[in-house]
């Protein structure tokens, strides 16, 4: 495997890092209203395989059910959101933020524009969806 396959992560405080051993996809951004209340802000994610993800640390990762169908992963030490993980699926996505650079990673659309924050715009000229892609 090339080097430019493997990158690493973590959270802020370094008790959960992570290492992906395979493709990522590039950055989704999610501006639903769930997300834009944990975070303050929008998600930016990208993904991986299961498979392809060694993480350290894991005794430090709450986990916070999200749905009937999915979960959010974060250090219970500083709070960092780090994993979205849905059930039942080989992939987990990871948040942009906590891939250590370069991820040679790009924003590649927006979802859930519907539920955009009033206080900011979308002007990036990237696909834009009304809810996912």
């Amino acid at each position: 495997m090339s080097n430019d396959q493997i990158r690493t992560g973590g959270c802020y405080c370094e008790a959960v890092t992570y290492t992906v051993n395979g493709p990522m996809r590039d950055v989704i951004v999610c501006h639903c209203l769930q997300y834009r209340k944990q975070s303050g802000h929008y998600y930016a994610a990208t993904n991986a395989k299961k498979a392809d993800v060694t993480i350290s640390g894991e005794e430090n990762i709450t986990v916070f059910r999200a749905s009937d169908s999915a979960s959010r992963h974060f250090c219970s030490i500083c709070g960092s959101a780090l994993f979205w993980i849905e059930d039942d699926s080989e992939t987990l996505s990871i948040l942009a933020g906590s891939v250590n650079e370069p991820s040679r990673l790009k924003i590649q659309a927006h979802i859930f524009c519907a539920d955009k924050g009033d206080y900011y715009e979308l002007d990036d000229g990237l696909p834009q969806y009304p809810q996912s892609d």
